[in-house]
């Protein structure tokens, strides 16, 4: 695949990625995953885990961050800049043209009717995206631990009403992930001294 073909793919897709999501980041999660791995095959599921953990955990929206990512994985530092440009597009846009009519639009029974659907839609999407990514996760001692850790504080602070960012739950898995590394690391040390 040449250079302009593959630009124009790229541009492309993120422009489609960006055009026909609602719900944010998370929700685009399902759409990414479908056009990265199924349909374009750019990466593996396991890649697609790592690109979905790493931008959800740096700043900024993770549509971006994921855009920025791949496009930078496949076309270096052009095709980062063109793929988060095309997934910007279409939200740009569209919130400019909302922002024209937006007193005439909230007050519209349709249009509010319409976004009550999209909203159970959304919560559908982030669902179906969490259980194929536990599913495609390595069921390694490491991972599972992480996971029952933080679904176990993620239930107990929604029973006890205590309010906590997902910040937060990111900080926690990512210390737990480093002090199980470091423990798999000084194991192997001792083993490899014998």
């Amino acid at each position: 695949m040449n250079k302009k073909h593959l630009y124009l793919q790229l541009f492309l897709t993120m422009f489609k990625i960006g055009l026909f999501t609602f719900g944010g980041g998370h929700a685009m999660l399902a759409l990414l995953e479908n056009e990265l791995v199924s349909r374009k095959q750019w990466m593996d599921k396991n890649e697609f885990l790592d690109l979905a953990a790493i931008a959800e955990s740096t700043p900024g929206p993770v549509a971006i961050n994921a855009a920025t990512y791949i496009g930078y994985k496949l076309a270096g530092i052009f095709g980062a800049i063109l793929a988060t440009t095309a997934v910007c597009i279409p939200s740009f846009v569209i919130i400019y043209i909302i922002s024209l009519f937006l007193d005439a639009f909230l007050t519209c029974k349709p249009v509010e009717y319409a976004f009550r659907g999209i909203q159970a839609c959304v919560v559908y999407l982030i669902f179906s995206v969490g259980m194929k990514m536990l599913r495609g996760m390595k069921k390694k001692p490491m991972p599972v631990i992480i996971f029952a850790c933080v679904l176990a504080c993620m239930l107990l602070f929604s029973i006890l009403s205590v309010h906590f960012s997902t910040v937060f739950y990111i900080l926690i898995a990512g210390g737990i992930g480093l002090v199980l590394y470091l423990i798999e690391c000084l194991h192997r040390k001792k083993e490899d001294e014998k």
